[in-house]
């Protein structure tokens, strides 16, 4: 937050919207554990990409709690909540609405545009890779443009706009995989994992016993919409930009500073979009923890889910064992580091 550039009055807003935020912290996850229990770092994760205003992509296998994760949050922020499950037939009037003739009397009848489950403010689009491509489509012009255009009519979509796309990767047969242009336009790709056995005892044990606490809101829809601007605002030394700059560009092969790891494992690698997920990221994983500047660590940690679905690696790379966490993991040994100060 730079207060030396902003009016009196702006600045006690911002200084508002920070100790909110600070004091609630804890809170969110105390609110959130009530429900879902273990995956923290998720959390973490979906919380940064919400308070960014970003979409996140989750592959996890099922019964990972993936449903009540997005409903417990929706509980949290006091906002509405849809789920869509993806399926071949779905169609994109599905997901967007479609207009139908409504009236009592002959005269009085005409076309009225019936919203789709995407005018929400939370979305879960369950399984997005198991829908033709046109639906895909849908609903990415959605998150991309905040709009739907039905029979040439645009309909602006509530606000703030959140989507959690699923992938399951145990039955990929039947598939339709996003293609790398529309995986680019999801700010995280998140990986969830099994729990602990502690967690997973937990888990039962909670589950099959009485019902749990209702969550409490904290928050509501305008002040997610205020955490964005405030987000923006956090400064970042151009140092880190041109880091986070030289991470992403270094992921792609044949270029002139192209590492040597890199032209053998990588058939396309990220694009700039990267880059400004990246710092956006990081601002709100600063503010999150309580700072109001960006630090290297901040860039570093969420390098992984930035990347992890905008770097393609070949069939050698496979071969070899090798990971898009492991090629993320060697760019950040091999990029040299800006000095802070």
């Amino acid at each position: 937050m730079n207060l030396k550039v902003v009016s009196p009055d702006s600045r006690s807003e911002e200084e508002r919207l920070f100790e909110l935020l600070q004091n609630s912290r804890k809170q969110i996850d105390a609110e959130i554990s009530k429900a879902v229990i273990g995956q923290k770092e998720i959390i973490d994760q979906l919380l940064i990409a919400l308070f960014a205003g970003g979409h996140c992509l989750i592959t996890g296998a099922p019964g990972l709690a993936k449903t009540l994760l997005v409903n417990s949050l929706a509980q949290v922020f006091k906002l509405k909540s849809q789920r869509i499950q993806f399926t071949p037939d779905l169609m994109p009037a599905d997901i967007t609405g479609t207009e139908i003739l409504a009236g009592n009397s002959q005269e009085s009848r005409a076309m009225k545009f019936v919203k789709g489950p995407v005018f929400t403010n939370i979305l879960l689009a369950d399984e997005i890779n198991r829908t033709p491509p046109k639906t895909q489509a849908a609903l990415l012009e959605a998150m991309q443009e905040k709009q739907v255009t039905v029979t040439g009519i645009k309909y602006e979509l509530d606000k703030p706009f959140f989507v959690l796309a699923t992938q399951n990767p145990i039955e990929m047969e039947g598939t339709y995989p996003l293609p790398e242009a529309q995986l680019d336009r999801f700010m995280f790709n998140l990986v969830i994992d099994y729990l602990s056995e502690d967690d997973e005892v937990a888990v039962v044990a909670q589950t099959t016993a009485r019902n749990s606490e209702p969550i409490q809101p904290l928050f509501t829809g305008s002040d997610i919409l205020q955490f964005h601007q405030f987000v923006r605002e956090v400064p970042v030394a151009e140092e880190l930009v041109r880091y986070a700059v030289q991470l992403c560009a270094a992921s792609r092969p044949r270029q002139e500073t192209t590492p040597d790891f890199i032209n053998e494992w990588v058939n396309w690698g990220a694009g700039l979009r990267a880059a400004q997920s990246l710092i956006l990221g990081a601002k709100a994983r600063a503010v999150l923890r309580g700072r109001v500047h960006v630090i290297l660590e901040d860039i570093q940690a969420l390098l992984a889910p930035v990347l992890r679905h905008r770097i393609l690696i070949n069939y050698r790379a496979e071969a070899e064992g090798i990971t898009v966490e492991s090629v993320v993991e060697q760019l950040i040994e091999t990029i040299k580091r800006p000095v802070e100060a």
